[in-house]
């Protein structure tokens, strides 16, 4: 069983900066893709960036130039600094561990509240 924990959210002015950091256990981290998604108010849940087992970055176009998605094996850690924030990236943001075809996992969120 993997379990995710993330840290790093709060509220920020629109402009500013945060860095949400997820912490996994286990011992597939190092062959899983990496993500980050958030999910807004009344909004589905949707993918901020990935990171694969090789990493290599993947972005929502809506974040890309702003945030940086990197992952580091040894510490089973995966870390997205997001710079440059707006209001519409307020959201809670999930870490997700993913590896066919049987590991799916999910954190359970920290909120990130950007002000006008």
């Amino acid at each position: 069983q993997v379990q995710l924990v993330e840290s790093g959210g709060g509220l920020v002015q629109a402009g500013g900066s945060l860095r949400l950091s997820c912490v996994a256990s286990g011992s597939i981290f190092k062959d899983s893709v990496m993500g980050w998604y958030r999910q807004a108010p009344g909004k589905q849940r949707e993918l901020v960036a990935i990171i694969t087992s090789a990493g290599n970055p993947h972005y929502a176009n809506s974040v890309k130039g702003r945030f940086t998605i990197s992952r580091d094996n040894a510490r089973s850690t995966v870390d997205l600094q997001m710079n440059a924030l707006k209001p519409e990236d307020t959201a809670v943001y999930y870490c997700n561990l993913n590896l066919p075809p049987w590991h799916d996992y999910w954190g359970q969120g920290t909120q990130v509240t950007v002000s006008a």
